[in-house]
């Protein structure tokens, strides 16, 4: 088993782990729960090997100085970070505990039995607890990485459904996310922001900053970073209302109103081949020359725009600047590398900041959590003293998240006379994909939020370098799962791109599975296969072939009885190789109207061992859901004034009377050691539903989203 990285860096056991006085066991975890239920198995886990029921535990909200540092909750590692810490830590306080039992009641650790923390002697009938032994005190000793662990035949809670933590609360309403967070003397705070990213403040006519004088309004200016705060909510968004239209902007550039897919193969770019999974530092090499035994050889090119996270709450984060000392709430997904680039930002010893998780718009990957955060210390620090509740508007959060990068894939392949592929080339053009806040040299961290750019002494966003890391960023997925013979990868870190970019869900993955999904399907048409044969012709990967099997079956694949203008698209992909396999399959209908309506989608899965089935499903089906409205819907639209997609009605997403019904097959493999499955779906998705759509219609759809303009437009050429 490879080095847990979370036990790595915390291995005491009281840094996970506390037993009350009260009867509770206490976990802390680095990893937050933004609504994928990892509070729940880490609970489950933990309560499986405690043998304790699930009531007893506590899992904490994740805090800087207080919870392990677990680095970022992305990339569909908690399970496998988080999940296996804990369940060591479990074990380890158990065989711990029972060794102070055996001493306790004189017996061998042999006769004993516990139940829900109790422990009995089955030799003198003599008893204690787990709360009685340790009586409120640190355990004191390290985890033990061989520590023995049940066995799953031993499980009674472990992948058996159960409902989620919160989950009561969030149906009644009554859940307090950090936009509800009330404290003594607290003000609400608003940002006024330029026009688009190059503008630069000149002036604030006086008569507006006299009538918020006047109001007990106050202002907070640092350069073109402008905020307005009042202890009332609804003053302070007249009053930031009335200030945007006093200030008067200087527009030194604009953003130019290019094709951005031409922009991609245009610019300046890094360029990297791939070999398993990785960049080398070498040259690129030459397209492969047309194999003498290929017999057919197709060529194309797949794109995706600029999208947002869709967070249907704007960001917000709560901070309090106190003695040179800044506490900050935040719903950001890597506490303590925004605790470290907000102590850059402000100039500070990374001791005087704490940052505490708060339940807010969870979003996977990197959207304005962040950059909220350090909004609000800017004007905690020119308030101090003020607890200060900042929250983004829509408009905000549609215009300034980070955005998900637009890619160009260009793909080439050649097949042989028994319809098999022997070439394949793919290479990948995009922004970065990796821009989160994260210390380093030039206070890099700093230099990654966004209200650095505003300030009197502003930061400049360094200049983004190739991820040279395993399967992340722009080649995440890049390398197929096929058993294609010759590969060339290419991926190619574009330079000078317009938009501010970052982590969305599965990277560059989305594109990639698109791309790769889409033209397997191509050639299975070129070669007259079944698209669903061709690739497990191409595949030696029995749990591969199990996924698509499965799902393919469920959906009663290639029914002869569809109605006119409907058709079935298949997908496949193992999330970075290494995590989930899912299997996507889509039945939809293409209208008169050029509209897609999604009538049946089929999932099947497998993610080893299944901690927590209900978590399990609603992360398989919410990454289809959300894949389905990027493929549809989603685009960012700018022209050289700025973005101009800055609500729902400019940038809409999949609504309530396009959701499929889902069928969701789980693979559960006990004896397998868990795998990440947080964006399983998300690659597929697009493929099937392309490939679902040139079923329907016959064309091919290689430009992401599916509008009903793209269909039309296609149909005519």
């Amino acid at each position: 088993m490879p080095p847990n990285p979370s036990l790595a860096r915390h291995p005491a056991l009281d840094d996970w782990l506390s037993v009350t006085l009260d009867g509770r066991i206490v976990l802390r975890t680095g990893k937050v729960d933004i609504g994928q239920r990892i509070s729940t198995a880490l609970g489950l886990i933990a309560a499986e090997e405690l043998d304790l029921d699930m009531a007893r535990v506590e899992v904490n909200a994740a805090e800087t100085g207080v919870s392990p540092d677990e680095g970022i909750t992305s990339g569909s590692n908690s399970i496998e970070h988080a999940g296996e810490a804990i369940r060591l830590v479990a074990a380890t306080a158990r065989h711990h505990l029972l060794s102070l039992a055996a001493k306790h009641l004189e017996v061998e650790v042999s006769t004993l039995d516990v139940a829900d923390g109790s422990i009995a002697s089955r030799a003198t009938n003599r008893t204690t607890s787990y709360w009685e032994l340790c009586e409120g005190k640190p355990l004191g000793i390290p985890v033990d990485l061989a520590t023995p662990v049940k066995s799953p035949d031993e499980y009674r809670l472990v992948g058996q459904r159960t409902v989620a933590r919160g989950m009561v609360e969030i149906c009644t309403g009554s859940t307090r996310f950090v936009h509800d967070m009330v404290l003594p003397g607290m003000v609400h705070a608003r940002i006024i922001r330029p026009p688009q990213f190059d503008a630069r403040l000149v002036d604030i006519a006086p008569a507006a900053i006299g009538k918020l004088d006047g109001q007990g309004v106050a202002l907070v200016r640092d350069g073109s970073f402008v905020a307005v705060a009042h202890k009332d909510e609804y003053r302070t968004v007249q009053a930031a209302a009335r200030v945007a239209g006093a200030a008067e902007w200087r527009i030194d550039g604009g953003l130019e109103a290019q094709d951005v897919h031409e922009r991609l193969l245009a610019n300046d770019r890094v360029s990297l081949p791939v070999r398993d999974g990785t960049p080398r530092r070498e040259p690129v090499p030459e397209p492969i020359p047309r194999p003498p035994q290929a017999t057919t050889t197709l060529k194309a090119q797949y794109e995706r725009p600029y999208q947002i996270h869709g967070s249907i709450g704007p960001s917000a984060a709560l901070a309090v600047w106190e003695s040179g000392q800044l506490s900050v709430w935040s719903h950001s997904q890597a506490i303590y590398l925004l605790r470290a680039s907000l102590a850059e930002a402000l100039d500070i010893d990374v001791a005087g900041v704490r940052v505490v998780h708060a339940p807010g718009p969870g979003c996977y990957g990197h959207n304005g959590a962040d950059d909220a955060a350090l909004d609000a210390a800017l004007v905690a620090r020119a308030l101090p003293g003020k607890p200060i509740l900042l929250k983004w508007s829509r408009e905000d959060e549609h215009a300034w998240e980070p955005y998900g990068p637009c890619m160009v894939m260009d793909m080439e392949a050649s097949l042989d006379g028994q319809n098999r592929v022997v070439a394949w080339s793919h290479e990948s053009y995009s922004d970065t994909h990796t821009r989160r806040p994260r210390p380093g040299p030039g206070r890099s961290g700093a230099a990654n939020l966004l209200a650095m750019r505003h300030l009197a002494q502003p930061l400049e966003p360094p200049r983004s370098e190739p991820n040279m890391g395993h399967e992340v960023g722009i080649h995440r997925n890049l390398d197929p799962l096929y058993t294609f013979p010759q590969r060339r990868l290419v991926k190619h870190l574009v330079r000078d791109m317009p938009l501010r970019t970052s982590a969305l869900r599965s990277l560059g993955a989305f594109a990639n599975i698109f791309a790769i999904e889409s033209f397997v399907d191509e050639l299975a048409g070129a070669s007259s296969a079944d698209p669903l044969e061709f690739r497990l012709q191409h595949l030696d990967d029995a749990r591969a072939k199990a996924v698509l099997e499965a799902m393919a079956d469920r959906l009663g694949w290639r029914r002869r009885d569809l109605p006119t203008g409907w058709g079935q698209g298949i997908a496949f992909a193992r999330y970075k190789n290494a995590k989930a396999y899912a299997a996507v399959g889509i039945e939809l209908e293409v209208t008169e109207a050029a509209e897609v309506r999604l009538h049946r989608a089929v999932i099947a899965a497998d993610a080893g061992q299944v901690i927590d089935p209900g978590g399990l499903t609603a992360q398989l089906e919410g990454g289809l859901m959300q894949s389905a409205s990027m493929s549809l819907y989603e685009e960012v639209r700018f022209d050289a004034t700025g973005i101009t997609s800055r609500d729902w009605d400019s940038y809409p997403i999949l609504r309530f009377d396009n959701v499929p019904e889902i069928d969701t097959i789980l693979m559960g493999r006990p004896s397998k050691p868990c795998l990440g499955a947080g964006e399983a779906t998300a690659g597929p998705t697009p493929g099937a539903i392309a490939n679902a759509i040139c079923a329907a219609t016959g064309l091919r759809l290689r430009r992401l989203p599916f509008t009903p303009d793209t269909i039309r437009m296609a149909a005519l050429a």
